[in-house]
């Protein structure tokens, strides 16, 4: 449990000197609000959020609350919006708020795997019964990405499988190019045979029956929506960046802190809440700062153009 508490001690100095330059912060707050990005049901995203909001509650002494938008824009307009106070973010995401508005947020904390990494794929999967084992068995198929604003299910996989030879426009390669709406629908949709294949999320590390050690994947795998040794891994991205947790940039400095120190410490003060609020098996969090996501604002700026 040290390296959870080398990087809980971390983030609290990291947010101490932040926190003394947030000269224009609140003194006070009333209610904290807890953005919960689109991927999975609403009532299932709201349970695997329930033991921070009650950790948070009891430290900050004010009421707090989860919401839970249809979309991953719902939660980045209420950030940029001041109407949300934190959020776990796909770096897509951060991208896009960052692009919006570089004064609404600040990342302060990323997911570490089990295996010390800090990053994860976006893996593209077929039922097993396809018969399709590669992007080159997808010709004339139906192919599904997650939401506009995911990492994983967008932003990544629409640049760098065109950039392998299969473009991602309608019926040049692939007969149609949809739009499912999450990761879980995505799942969803390839376990049913409503399309052929599409892309989602995982750490990829583990075992692909259980849905690898964390990611999407994983959490479909637990609430036993798909048999994973029904389906089949057919392409797999580079690492992508993890995605941050973020707070309000014009948030109190005591309230940053307090926040923080809780989340950096959840895997060792409380590793079962850790597992749901994290989408799986993680060793810890660290800090992590805004040049991280670099990269990942500047592909999104050229998808822009």
């Amino acid at each position: 449990m040290k390296f959870v508490r080398n990087f809980a001690v971390a983030a609290a100095v990291a947010m101490t000197a932040i926190g003394a330059a947030s000269v224009h912060a609140e003194d006070k707050i009333s209610e904290f609000r807890i953005g919960v990005l689109g991927g999975e049901n609403q009532s299932d995203r709201m349970r695997s959020n329930e033991c921070v909001r009650s950790k948070v509650e009891a430290l900050l002494g004010v009421p707090t609350k989860i919401f839970a938008p249809a979309d991953y824009n719902g939660v980045i307009e209420g950030l940029i919006g001041r109407n949300l106070d934190m959020a776990w973010l796909g770096a897509s995401g951060y991208a896009k708020t960052y692009i919006t508005d570089p004064e609404a947020v600040e990342p302060v904390l990323v997911k570490i795997n089990v295996d010390g990494s800090m990053g994860y794929h976006s893996i593209g999967f077929a039922r097993v019964d396809s018969n399709i084992t590669s992007l080159d068995g997808m010709q004339g198929k139906k192919f599904g990405f997650g939401d506009p604003n995911s990492t994983s299910g967008y932003l990544i996989p629409s640049i760098e499988i065109p950039a392998a030879g299969f473009p991602m426009e309608s019926g040049k390669y692939f007969g149609e190019v949809v739009f499912t709406g999450g990761h879980e629908q995505t799942i969803v949709a390839v376990a049913n045979g409503d399309i052929d294949a599409g892309v989602t999320w995982a750490d990829g590390l583990g075992a692909w029956e259980e849905g690898y050690n964390s990611g999407a994947l994983r959490k479909a795998a637990d609430a036993g929506l798909v048999d994973m040794t029904q389906l089949v891994q057919i392409w797999k991205s580079k690492v992508i960046p993890e995605g941050p947790v973020v707070l309000r940039k014009d948030l109190p400095s005591d309230v940053k802190l307090k926040v923080t120190g809780l989340i950096a410490g959840l895997a060792s003060l409380d590793p079962e809440c850790a597992y749901s609020f994290m989408a799986g098996e993680i060793k810890g969090m660290a800090p992590v700062s805004h040049e991280t996501y670099e990269v990942i604002i500047e592909a999104r700026k050229r998808k822009m153009k």
